[in-house]
């Protein structure tokens, strides 16, 4: 068999005449492959790029939604004639206001409450070591009671022996902090530009249906903004009625569960439970009675806020499936823990607006078009 000197045909590079019968046969050039690997290897560096600073474009994100959440009240002030610098100033110094009053009612109260939690600690303990009912089973078959007093007694030593933990808390308080910071100097930034945002991305879609394009980018922004403010709108109705139901049902720290009720309440779908519960077991320990009516009051809220509240403040804000609505949720946070459950809405609201517009729309437009052409 007669054999090449390169040692073989397949070491052989392609000539012109080759390259032209493979073109014509349909099978791509090397250069083919090349651009597929360059690809590959690029999608893979930006991935691996993104990942790294995960949680700076978190905060970015979260900005952002923050600004256009807050952009339909700054427009509000600017039909009073006002500029747009200083709307975004009156709205920061109303949001500082507010910040500084709640502190000043609910911090002191809270700490002292919170305080006396602790000091009752081992008292819930004995109550809990001779009860005859639910918990008292719990306690005997789990020895709960056993735990937890291991736990209070180690606690305070270990936390005062260990330097490193205590440091280490204080880099996570300091970090959260910086993170706050951040958050709302960067929502500053992006409301005072948001205009010029809009119009900038504007330049970058297709210029075969720029209308259609802009009013998309509009709509998605309008159901991010109406998400926002409604849901923090519903958030503090849900904590304000629960601070005023338990304070009228006597639980102890009402501010302290009210508090955590309104934070909860931000968590779609499984928000407003966690907080109903941790209020129920509180109440649980000042007796059956407390428990039944925070029980109840906390059913017949549900039902208010998901028939009455919710349908007045959101609107149309989040036209989403309760399915979509679960799985936006999970997959949230999933990828970036509660700041992404917070996200996971408006960001599934905004996709749905973006896909319906740009794909669905148009898709069933033409099908409509073919379906009644001659």
């Amino acid at each position: 068999m007669r054999v090449s000197p390169a040692g073989g045909w397949w070491n052989r590079a392609p000539t012109g005449r080759r390259l032209h019968a493979m073109a014509e046969r349909g099978l791509p050039r090397m250069g083919y492959y090349a651009r597929i690997t360059l690809t590959v290897i690029a999608v893979s560096a930006v991935v691996a790029a993104a990942w790294s600073v995960r949680n700076i474009i978190l905060l970015v994100v979260v900005a952002a939604v923050l600004a256009v959440g807050l952009d339909p009240a700054v427009r509000r002030l600017e039909r009073l004639k006002l500029s747009r610098g200083w709307a975004v100033l009156i709205i920061f110094l109303a949001a500082i206001a507010f910040l500084a009053l709640f502190g000043w009612l609910v911090i002191p109260p809270l700490v002292r409450q919170v305080t006396s939690l602790a000091g009752q600690i081992p008292d819930y303990v004995r109550r809990l070591q001779h009860d005859n009912g639910f918990f008292g089973n719990l306690e005997r078959k789990y020895h709960l009671s056993t735990k937890l007093k291991d736990l209070t007694q180690h606690l305070p030593a270990a936390a005062s022996a260990s330097l490193s933990k205590i440091l280490g808390l204080t880099k996570s308080i300091a970090a959260v902090v910086f993170n706050l910071l951040t958050i709302g100097i960067l929502t500053i930034y992006f409301l005072l530009s948001l205009p010029k945002t809009e119009d900038f991305a504007a330049t970058l879609l297709p210029e075969d249906n720029l209308a259609r394009n802009a009013r998309t980018l509009q709509e998605a922004l309008t159901r991010i903004g109406g998400y926002v403010s409604g849901n923090i709108a519903v958030s503090i109705i849900a904590g304000v009625g629960a601070f005023i139901a338990l304070e009228i049902i006597r639980v102890p720290f009402a501010a302290a569960l009210a508090m955590w009720v309104a934070v909860a309440d931000l968590i779609p779908t499984v928000g407003a439970t966690l907080g109903a519960v941790a209020a129920v077991i509180v109440a649980a320990f000042s007796g059956w009675v407390p428990a039944i009516a925070t029980t109840a009051y906390f059913v017949v809220y549900q039902q208010v806020e998901n028939y009455l509240i919710v349908p007045r403040v959101m609107k149309k804000a989040v036209d989403l499936s309760p399915a979509a609505v679960i799985v936006s949720v999970l997959v949230g946070g999933s990828l970036a823990g509660f700041a992404g459950a917070l996200l996971a809405l408006p960001v599934a609201a905004a996709a749905k607006v973006v896909i319906h517009e740009v794909w669905l729309g148009p898709r069933s437009a033409r099908v409509a078009d073919a379906e009644h052409a001659p």
